[in-house]
């Protein structure tokens, strides 16, 4: 990683540098790297009988690729194609061939250099909530998403230096039509935030328009701003055993112009994937391989992600549930098959919780550890969700916040540093056994930096805290995005690049904007 301003990994010096002047006091933005060893479940027979199964499901059951284009592309690679049939499938030597093509590690560079992520490794980025239908706020309650709404989580997407990514629409704005939505919607991404945004593979009009806005934003010549990876799209199988047409076509549009996709297959145990936790994985490992292969046919060296989206349902009523036991173990198994084929990874934070309670904390935390657990690269849906991906919750994406800077915090060498200094030593015996170590020069000299300092709790006693003015961590969180949303800056913008996009988006909405048939 770059170690010029704004791309620090840890360190004593930079991890606790804490803002101040704003409405909450956050550490730096940086881009954490996770030091432990991943936890496996898994044997190395058992990552092996994984592979087998998934190379079976390939050879012999094959996969459904719904976009004409796509099974040309494979035709001529030697796929056995179905005559009159959108069944593919592949030979395991030359998918692996292909899968080998893709990098283990790259870099998505956004309009704001300083704002660059690295994708593999112990990297680890995070982004908000992405394409909830619905909003919620302690003020107004649970409705359907408007455009307000996305651009005040988009705000506090920008404000948070934990958040690495834009990741799509922190809630889907159904008050804008669905043929222009995408242009008021990465026109607000990119002019808001200065992170890395997404594209959604929703058809080819939606696609270009956003990889023109992406470049025009940039003020880079395409053949510049094609050059390196600038942004990404997020691609999701319909599982069981099928990709469909508009994922593919943003997925291979991407991939013609080297820009990363993120292959995510929806394996929800015991309804699109097998109830055992090993099949899932095995049917998510197949889906996503497939997808890959396809790219790299297409462009190697083409960066692609293996996503993973495996959990288990209510068995009585169908519904996904998250953060739990089989989330967790599969998620750790997934990152095992990840490493094996040396793809970065995908996870979520994802939780089940219809309010932001303590069901939707701990089920969060479990995805978040689990993520960390497994190596995952880049977590989506990092922060906000709530009802399974059903809302966008101001106060839950806050309070994620907290949780995500504490793990960034748990990632810093200073914790584990165990140098003659560190060892403390001489505090212990200045100290003695009648003394307390508040006062010693040991810890003064170390008062700044010594812990970490949380936004959302205050660490006072019963008393102090069940006076006058006590609040409830949700009710905190909701006094604290409002205090963000009243003291937000934009962040600059070249006035050349934003007329050329301004330009772009009234010419495309004067001409209709995307269509929506297809």
């Amino acid at each position: 990683m770059s170690d010029r301003k704004g791309h620090r990994s840890g360190g004593r010096a930079s991890a606790h540098r804490r803002q101040t002047g704003h409405a909450i006091a956050q550490p730096p933005w940086r881009i954490p790297v996770n030091p432990d060893h991943p936890t496996e479940p898994l044997p190395p027979e058992g990552v092996a009988a994984i592979h087998e199964a998934a190379m079976r499901v390939l050879e012999e059951i094959g996969i459904e690729f719904l976009h004409p284009e796509a099974r040309d592309v494979l035709a001529r690679a030697g796929c056995a194609v179905e005559p009159d049939g959108c069944n593919v499938r592949m030979d395991r030597a030359w998918v692996m061939e292909k899968v080998a093509l893709a990098p283990a590690e790259f870099t998505i560079t956004p309009r704001n250099p300083d704002r660059a992520i690295r994708i593999g490794g112990p990297h680890m980025v995070f982004s908000a909530v992405a394409s909830p239908p619905n909003v919620m706020d302690l003020d107004r309650g649970r409705r359907v998403g408007d455009f307000a709404s996305f651009r005040d989580l988009t705000k506090l997407t920008q404000y948070f230096n934990c958040l690495h990514v834009a990741g799509g629409y922190p809630v889907e704005p159904v008050d804008l039509h669905a043929s222009i939505r995408h242009l008021d919607c990465i026109h607000a991404a990119l002019t808001l935030t200065d992170k890395v945004s997404h594209a959604y593979s929703l058809g080819p009009d939606r696609v270009e328009d956003v990889l023109e806005m992406a470049r025009l934003a940039s003020g880079l010549p395409a053949d510049e701003f094609f050059a390196i990876p600038r942004l990404y799209t997020n691609i999701n199988s319909s599982s069981p055993l099928k990709h469909d047409w508009p994922m593919l076509d943003g997925a291979m549009r991407f991939a013609r112009r080297g820009q990363p996709v993120i292959v995510t297959p929806f394996t929800l145990a015991g309804a699109m994937a097998p109830v055992t936790m090993a099949g899932a994985v095995v049917q998510s490992v197949a889906e996503c391989l497939a997808a890959v292969a396809l790219l790299q046919q297409i462009n190697p060296g083409t960066p692609c992600v293996m996503g993973t989206f495996t959990s288990n349902v209510d068995m009585k009523s169908g519904a996904p549930a998250f953060g739990t036991p089989e989330y967790m173990r599969a998620t750790q198994m997934s990152g095992q098959m990840a490493r094996f084929y040396r793809l970065p990874l995908r996870a979520s934070n994802a939780c089940a919780a219809n309010a932001p309670d303590a069901q939707a904390m701990w089920e969060s935390m479990n995805s978040l550890w689990a993520a960390v657990q497994s190596r995952t690269n880049f977590v989506f849906h990092g922060a906000g969700w709530l009802e399974g991906g059903l809302i966008a919750s101001y106060e839950k994406l806050v309070m994620d916040c907290e949780a995500i800077q504490q793990i960034q915090r748990y990632f810093e060498p200073v914790l584990v540093d165990t140098s003659a200094d560190a060892l403390a030593l001489e505090a212990i015996r200045e100290v003695g056994p009648n003394g307390n170590f508040f006062g010693a020069s040991h810890t003064q000299d170390r008062y700044a930096t010594a812990f970490y300092a949380p936004f959302l709790s205050d660490w006072r006693n019963f008393e102090a805290w069940s006076g006058a003015g006590a609040t409830w961590t949700a009710e905190r969180a909701n006094r604290i995005w409002k205090k963000i949303l009243a003291e937000y800056e934009p962040p600059p913008m070249d006035p050349d690049a934003r007329e050329a996009l301004d330009d772009f988006v009234a010419r495309r909405k004067a001409e209709g904007g995307a269509e929506t048939d297809f």
